[in-house]
């Protein structure tokens, strides 16, 4: 038998190990899942014989070094924070790892022992890294070997609502971890190249500054800039392309109305609420008006906003509960942007059986004989429920995929490595596929960059 250890029981977890447990017979595989929590862990294994659960504190460190010299290969579905020090106890013992998460300068540290002892420490393979890298760089490679010269490559994803939930009027529901979303763009400005000319949108416009795109069966959508579109310059092997754009997608008008909260700093996580576990939902917002004697915090907050009491926008914001005199934030030294996140997961948090949605875009511009030419393609996973969610497929399935094939061998780059080789992302997409993970391909003509929106 071979031995996988997979660290974490979280969310996308459970799709990964429904995996490996349907090929656990004929690829000879003993699945130990780790958690701090062992019902998290003992729910996973679904009573299979080649599944089990185990208690682990990943800070003790004996006890993480005892069950990853026990393992053939780890697998980390950790927050990205902790997997460093299972990659390093990986490369003391020799045992190959995964993870989904972005390769950290503490990681790619440790690409040349990895090398040395021809380990794979893959990362970046779950859906945004990973399937976006995987699709962009086929599309890439095939245009380069016909002979094509990529001129422009914009690349979107979004988490969002499945169409038959979409049942409040920001169209967005919560599908992964909320603090990405209310401190998103946060950090510097977006930075991307446009016609080869830098571009800069500073966080106070970021939500203003949107383009929009069609998707086949699915409508319309909005997309912002994600902060360095540019450090893919080099990964892709696009160091002279004209412009690259990478961006978030949700249905039009959450990013105007997303723009009411940045402008009044409640996504500001940079300092502490004062006696913020005894806040109500209404001080909160209060806090960050001026004072009157005789308005009330709603007429406050039409002004400040300079919004009217029929627009859709006030519509928005009466519908999160925001005035709520009895709700309480009840987080001690929240800052603003964890209070913000408080109030909105009441609104926002997916229910029992509500179905999520991931949704991709690629642009690819090129120049071939002369002629420039254009690539759309487009991605859309619907979540099966409350277990089987198109977030939960998109990130454990790709990592599942790797795992097996780097445990069996078929994956041969050692070091730490993301899946932007054909070695590799070759035979995941086409697997992915069984699943229904799968792109469509249209060529447009070419329309380069989109001037008005950006």
């Amino acid at each position: 038998m071979r031995h996988i250890l997979i660290i974490g029981a979280g969310k996308s977890t459970g799709v990964l190990v429904d995996y490996l447990i349907k090929k656990a017979e004929k690829e000879h595989l003993k699945i130990t899942i780790a958690d701090k929590s062992i019902e998290a862990a003992t729910k996973l294994t679904q009573d299979n014989q080649n599944a089990a659960a185990i208690e682990l504190d990943i800070f003790n460190a004996q006890a993480r070094k005892e069950q990853i010299k026990a393992a053939d290969i780890v697998i980390s579905m950790l927050p990205a924070r902790f997997h460093i020090e299972v990659a390093k106890d990986c490369v003391e013992m020799g045992k190959n790892m995964v993870t989904a998460s972005y390769v950290s300068p503490e990681m790619k540290a440790l690409d040349a022992q990895a090398k040395e002892k021809k380990l794979v420490l893959m990362n970046e393979i779950g859906v945004d890294p990973g399937i976006d890298h995987m699709s962009a760089m086929q599309v890439i490679d095939r245009i380069k070997n016909k002979g094509g010269k990529m001129i422009l490559f914009e690349s979107f994803t979004g988490g969002l609502v499945a169409p038959e939930d979409d049942n409040n009027l920001w169209n967005y529901k919560f599908t992964w971890n909320p603090r990405n979303v209310v401190v998103a763009g946060q950090g510097g400005a977006a930075k991307f190249i446009q016609e080869h000319k830098y571009k800069y949108i500073p966080y106070h416009r970021l939500f203003r500054r949107t383009e929009f795109l069609e998707v086949d069966d699915y409508g319309r959508f909005e997309a912002y800039a994600n902060r360095n579109s540019l450090q893919y310059r080099e990964i892709y092997g696009l160091d002279d392309i004209a412009t690259l754009y990478r961006g978030t997608m949700r249905r039009v008008g959450f990013s105007k109305a997303w723009n009411m909260f940045v402008q009044l700093g409640m996504t500001d996580d940079s300092y502490i609420l004062d006696d913020s576990m005894n806040m109500t939902y209404r001080e909160f917002v209060n806090s960050f008006l001026p004072y009157s004697p005789t308005d009330s915090v709603e007429l406050k907050m039409r002004h400040e906003l300079k919004i009217d009491q029929d627009d859709i926008m006030w519509e928005k914001l009466a519908e999160l509960d925001l005035f709520n005199n009895q709700k309480t934030i009840g987080i001690q030294e929240a800052t603003p942007a964890m209070a913000l996140q408080k109030i909105l997961e009441d609104s926002w948090t997916l229910k029992e059986g509500e179905k999520d949605m991931i949704v991709m875009y690629h642009k690819f511009g090129y120049e071939i004989d002369g002629e420039k030419k254009q690539i759309d393609s487009t991605m859309v996973c619907l979540g099966d429920g409350d277990h089987q969610t198109a977030m939960a497929k998109t990130v454990g399935l790709p990592v599942a995929i790797a795992a097996l094939a780097i445990l069996n061998g078929t994956i041969k780059s050692y070091g730490v490595q993301i899946p932007i080789s054909k070695e590799i992302y070759e035979p995941i997409l086409e697997e992915l596929e069984e699943y229904g993970i799968r792109f469509r391909e249209s060529k447009t003509p070419y329309l380069g960059y989109n001037a008005l929106h950006r």
